[in-house]
């Protein structure tokens, strides 16, 4: 349906209606989205609508007071669901004809990578022109640092051109929360070192989420190279925090016992934990931040932590196979397993767009649409 002219329609709208079907109880719930053309001369209305159960749980809305995004182990488990709900939220806008919502019209980001990226990089440029923000790109290799100027003056120049947030990846691990102390603007971590990734742990455990229904009880296998990851720190955070239950797993040279300390249990065999798990998390190994080969041969490891058929046939009927990317195909898994009905890979490509379409959002201060 089209609605021509300028019409003010408060949007979104959301309404539920407790609704008596034949002899039982259900809710309906109805949702009501404006979607704004750039010039105004039109909007698009879409509608939906959705039974459920009566006595599902309404989700309990947390305020969000956060003005950065720097890790996992900052926030809470409530702030965690959050973002995971409104990313659930945006999942139902990019599967609306023409993907994007005029939520942040006005408000621009930069992603200021240091590191090579192409799914974070991407992510986020995608994730804030869909949700409406503008996007400047910033190029290390073409930027005054080669000319002697300090990180902070690089990112305050920046700043000073008004710009509402800045999307940070560094090999210095710290690089986000400097920036943090340094500037007035949002500052959201997509990397920094072996430290964090909060929204690559973020879009693994809405995967996980959206195949289980809930983490709590679970246990979720990180196996790899877990004392370089950014990843397996982000995801220790949050899946501990929502009730998960952690394994470490990898050769004793990049998996240390220390990870006990912090809620997780750590295992040098992978096939003794494989009829044990729900979810199989599996890591690159990670050459460009090692200073020594912590194993033999690449033939070794994929020998022992590679998942494969073999291996497949020994883990539960049920087992999500995630992999952050990227895949080393051979090394931490086949190609048969990582195109599998298992595999959930390119839907945690997909469940990235829209965390990070939700973290913009709740950060620089808009509510996202209901859908």
């Amino acid at each position: 349906m089209v609605l021509r002219g300028k019409t003010a329609i408060p949007s979104p709208a959301y309404l539920t209606l407790d609704w008596q079907f034949f002899r039982y109880p259900c809710r309906i719930a109805v949702s009501l989205l404006i979607l704004r053309s750039v010039d105004e001369s039109f909007y698009h209305l879409i509608i939906g609508a959705e039974m459920v159960d009566f006595s599902e749980p309404q989700r309990r809305v947390v305020p969000w007071s956060q003005k950065h995004l720097l890790g996992l182990e900052d926030l809470t488990p409530e702030e965690i669901t959050t973002i995971l709900d409104t990313a659930e939220d945006f999942l139902k806008v990019l599967r609306q004809p023409g993907r994007k919502v005029d939520l942040l019209r006005g408000k621009t980001c930069v992603n200021l990578f240091f590191e090579n990226s192409t799914r974070t990089r991407t992510s986020f440029g995608l994730a804030a022109k869909r949700v409406g923000a503008d996007v400047i790109e910033f190029a290390a290799s073409t930027s005054s640092l080669n000319k002697g100027e300090t990180i902070i003056d690089t990112a305050k120049n920046i700043e000073a051109m008004q710009i509402d947030a800045v999307i940070v990846r560094h090999g210095c691990p710290g690089t986000p929360r400097l920036l943090a102390k340094n500037l007035s603007c949002s500052i959201i971590n997509a990397g920094d070192g072996p430290h964090e990734h909060p929204t690559q742990g973020l879009l693994d455990i809405l995967t996980i989420r959206r195949k289980f229904g809930s983490l709590k009880g679970l246990t979720v296998a990180l196996v790899g190279d877990i004392a370089h990851s950014r990843t397996a720190r982000s995801n220790i955070w949050g899946l501990k925090k929502l009730g998960a239950n952690v394994i470490v797993c990898g050769p004793s040279t990049l998996v240390s016992p220390y990870w006990k300390e912090f809620g997780a249990e750590y295992s040098y065999s992978l096939d003794a934990i494989l009829n044990r798990v729900d979810v199989l998390n599996l890591l690159r190994i990670q050459f460009e931040r090692q200073v020594v080969r912590p194993f033999p041969s690449i033939a070794e490891y994929a020998h022992l932590y590679g998942m494969n058929s073999v291996r497949m046939r020994k883990t539960k009927e049920n087992v999500l196979i995630l992999a952050p990317g990227p895949i080393n195909r051979g090394v931490e898994i086949t190609p048969d397993v990582a195109d599998g009905e298992h595999s959930a890979i390119l839907d945690q490509v997909t469940n990235g767009v829209a965390v990070r379409m939700a973290v913009l959002s709740l950060l620089l201060g808009k509510n996202p649409p209901v859908v």
